[in-house]
């Protein structure tokens, strides 16, 4: 159970931070998959997916997945300018949300998981959503990135539905694909991120990969604000 996988790792490196949970937004474009994302983490529905043309995510929601980790839920952006602007807005005030120990104040956000679309490759949402919102809010080395919906990519014409799971062509496709990840974000906003995970969601494929690519990359410290 995701639950319960590799909580001594993050119990360990929780204790060496300080801190608990570790709050990880989960972010990216409409249609990326952000809250089927957290529904495979937690195996079973915990955030509204939407169907059709309609993003069914709303407003920002939280979940816990254990006494370890908790993530957030949010809108995604590319909807139209003037929701775009709202929820920019709203992801704002939570990256600069607070608290305070000892007198000093830290972000209530200790990671922020970028989820793209596999099967496209139309970055500009992204670009926009780490050069305006994240990077001037919050520690670009906190960012990882992962590339969900595997299974559509290549027009999921490599997918192997008996093992579910991506032929050796599909494979190199998206191992290509999570390189280039890391070049263009370099290229158009500057931050350097972990190699990138790919996985689906919908089929539950390498959903541990995604946790681990968070908890190898947990944070060591309380996270300051960006002032």
């Amino acid at each position: 159970m995701n639950r319960l996988y590799r909580v001594d790792d993050m119990e360990r490196k929780l204790r060496i931070a300080s801190f608990r949970p570790l709050d990880v937004l989960v972010v990216g474009g409409t249609g990326t998959g952000k809250s089927s994302t957290i529904n495979a983490l937690f195996e079973k529905e915990v955030a509204k997916t939407g169907r059709g043309c309609d993003p069914e995510t709303m407003n920002v929601s939280s979940m816990e997945l254990n006494k370890l980790m908790r993530f957030w839920d949010n809108p995604g952006l590319g909807d139209n300018v003037a929701s775009d602007k709202r929820y920019s807005r709203d992801l704002v005030d939570l990256l600069r949300k607070a608290y305070v120990l000892d007198d000093n104040r830290y972000g209530w956000i200790d990671t922020v998981l970028v989820i793209l679309d596999g099967s496209g490759r139309d970055m500009g949402t992204t670009y926009r959503l780490l050069n305006e919102v994240i990077a001037p809010n919050f520690q670009t080395d906190r960012v990882l990135v992962a590339v969900n919906q595997a299974d559509v990519a290549m027009k999921g014409r490599h997918w192997d539905e008996k093992r579910n799971c991506p032929d050796s062509v599909l494979i190199e496709f998206l191992e290509e694909k999570v390189e280039s990840v890391c070049g263009r974000l370099k290229e158009a906003t500057g931050v350097n991120v972990s190699k990138p995970v790919f996985y689906s969601a919908e089929r539950g494929y390498n959903v541990e990969k995604l946790l681990d690519l968070i908890t190898d990359n947990m944070p060591r410290k309380r996270r300051k604000l960006v002032e």
